[in-house]
């Protein structure tokens, strides 16, 4: 960081404008800076899912996570500057294809709940979602790195997966949908 913060009000968005890291100042409701608050929104549901009892190895990852989303933030607020690294991306694939292997196969469409981690990750997940549809919204207007892009819909099957794990660590069980107009219909979802 080439300035340190010393002021933390500096009166220079009561206009509605603020600045990007190239000096280019926007107004604040610019997609670009839509996108860095929904990544700081991200993070932040990540902090909170941090303050949970979790496994060592879920707090490192979600540490890991939570730079990850800093270095994204970093690259939408320095327009053409990639920063985040297909090693992120990697990582994220990793811990998916670990974790997902240690759970049943669902055969039903599961709701957010069961335990307070897993319900806290199913938020990151839906925010993370919110954020890739900004994202692209973004990329269809200007340039957005593809590995942004990746980066965001893997966090989202990561966070759903996770949920999964945090139920099961605390012995209670995913929360399955149950469909009474299917159930009326004589419908089977798990025979797609």
């Amino acid at each position: 960081m080439g300035q340190r913060l010393t002021s933390i009000v500096t009166r220079t968005g009561d206009q509605g404008e603020t600045g990007l890291a190239n000096q280019t100042r926007v107004p604040k409701n610019h997609l670009r800076v839509e996108c860095m608050g929904e990544l700081d929104e991200l993070n932040s549901f990540l902090g909170l899912l941090r303050c949970e009892s979790l496994a060592q190895e879920h707090q490192e990852l979600l540490s890991l996570i939570q730079h990850d989303l800093f270095d994204l933030g970093g690259e939408l607020a320095l327009p053409g500057m990639d920063i985040l690294k297909e090693t992120a991306v990697i990582r994220l694939d990793e811990a998916i294809a670990r974790y997902n292997d240690t759970l049943e196969s669902l055969r039903e469409f599961i709701l957010p709940g069961g335990s307070r981690a897993s319900a806290l990750a199913h938020v990151v997940r839906t925010v993370a979602r919110r954020a890739e549809r900004h994202l692209v919204a973004l990329s269809k207007e200007e340039g957005v790195g593809s590995l942004a892009l990746q980066y965001l819909n893997r966090l989202s099957d990561l966070m759903f997966v996770l949920a999964r794990v945090f139920n099961a660590h605390h012995h209670v069980p995913d929360v399955f949908w149950k469909s009474e107009r299917l159930k009326a219909s004589g419908s089977d979802l798990s025979s797609g």
